[in-house]
C-alpha cells in the first residue's frame, strides 16, 4: 500500500521468490489505459526481472475494469496459469458507478481466490484522482503493477510449497 512512508515499488530483492518455470496471466483492464498500461508494464517488467520467461507471461486486454475477474476465471480454466493478476484503475466521479465497480472487483476477486487453486492478484487502483492514479501507476508512490508482480510470485511460492 502507497502512502507517505512507503512506495508501492519498494522490496528486498532477496525476498522475492524466483518466477523461474512459472506461467502468469495478467488481465488489464483498457478503460483509463493511460494509467494502466503503465501499470501492465510495471508489471511485466517485474516477472521478467525476476525469471519468468517472456512467453510465459499471458496478457489478455479487457474493456473495463469490472470484466477483469471474467478474464481472469477464463485464464484460471483454460490457459493453465500459475496465477493471475488483474490491474486496472477505477477514478471516483460523481455517480455511485465507481462503489459498483470497485465493490464488483473486490468480491470477485475474493471469489475467484475462494473457489479456484489459482491466485488471483488485485491491482487494481481506486483512486479519487487522475494525479493519484498517476502517482500509483509509475510516478512518486511507485507502481501498482510492481507491486503486483512481487505478491504473485510470493503466492505462486506458498502455492508450490504444499503442491
Amino acid at each position: 500500500m502507497a502512502t507517505e512512508l512507503s512506495n508501492l515499488s519498494s522490496y528486498d530483492s532477496a525476498a522475492v521468490p524466483s518466477g523461474e518455470g512459472k506461467r502468469v496471466g495478467i488481465v488489464v483492464s483498457d478503460w483509463n489505459s493511460s494509467v494502466t498500461g503503465k501499470l501492465l508494464q510495471g508489471a511485466y517488467d517485474t516477472l521478467v526481472k525476476f525469471g519468468v520467461k517472456e512467453e510465459d507471461i499471458i496478457i489478455e486486454h479487457v474493456p473495463g475494469s469490472f470484466e477483469l475477474t471474467y478474464g481472469a476465471k477464463v485464464l484460471i480454466e483454460r490457459a493453465s496459469v500459475d496465477c493471475v493478476i488483474i490491474l486496472g484503475c477505477v477514478i471516483q466521479g460523481e455517480t455511485p458507478h465507481f462503489t459498483f465497480v470497485c465493490e464488483s472487483v473486490t468480491q470477485g476477486t475474493t471469489q475467484l481466490n475462494l473457489t479456484h487453486d489459482v491466485p488471483v492478484i488485485f491491482g487494481l487502483l481506486t483512486t479519487n484522482t487522475l494525479d493519484q492514479a498517476k502517482a500509483r501507476s509509475g510516478g512518486r508512490h511507485g507502481n501498482k503493477g510492481d507491486e503486483a508482480a512481487i505478491t504473485a510470485l510470493k503466492m505462486v511460492a506458498i502455492q508450490s510449497k504444499y503442491k
